[in-house]
């Protein structure tokens, strides 16, 4: 593949997953990354600070898809109705490429410790960020952290969901699905 041609970024991911998969997170370094790419490791650097990140790409664009769907909801919508928004329009984004790398992504996260500590950390930041939209919206504390919490659960579970290769769910829908099991669990509590 010629060094020019688009999609860098997702070529860099593809072929981390490809390697991860094949030899091993610790095996992989950011020069084979790049090879199987097809590209330099100058080239990685300019899309991802180390090999760790590659695995998380698009958290900037999640958070702010996150954001964009709790404003786009009605101004009396309640603060799940806001969420599911949110989850709606972050749902949407994912392609079918997504889907299909999905099991060996979490496969990979899983079997590491460091990224699955990345990967709390970054559902840490992706709950801010739509607790923060929420705050905006006037919903109070602690209703729009707690919104928020269930929000980001319910996008995990759904991703888990999404990915099998048994599911014929669209995302959004297994989205929406988790955020009213998890209310209903909520509610199940007092």
């Amino acid at each position: 593949m010629a060094r020019w041609e688009p999609n860098a970024r997702q070529r860099l991911v593809q072929a981390a997953i490809d390697l991860f998969g094949e030899q091993g997170y610790d095996s992989t370094t950011v020069a084979q990354i790049a090879e199987r790419a097809g590209l330099t490791k100058t080239t990685f650097f300019r899309h991802f600070p180390d090999k760790r990140e590659v695995l998380f790409a698009g958290q900037e664009v999640h958070g702010r898809l996150l954001t964009e769907g709790a404003e786009a909801a009605p101004a009396a919508a309640t603060p799940l109705e806001a969420v599911a928004a949110a989850l709606d329009a972050l749902t949407a984004s994912f392609t079918p490429e997504q889907r299909a790398f999905g099991p060996r992504l979490s496969a990979v996260i899983t079997g590491h410790t460091e990224l699955r500590e990345r990967l709390a950390f970054k559902e840490l930041n992706l709950a801010a960020t739509l607790t923060d939209a929420l705050r905006r919206r006037g919903v109070p504390d602690p209703t729009a952290g707690l919104a928020a919490d269930l929000g980001v659960r319910a996008f995990a579970t759904a991703f888990a969901r999404w990915i099998t290769p048994e599911n014929d769910q669209p995302f959004p829908a297994l989205a929406r699905d988790a955020l009213t099991e998890l209310r209903r669990a909520a509610a199940a509590l007092t």
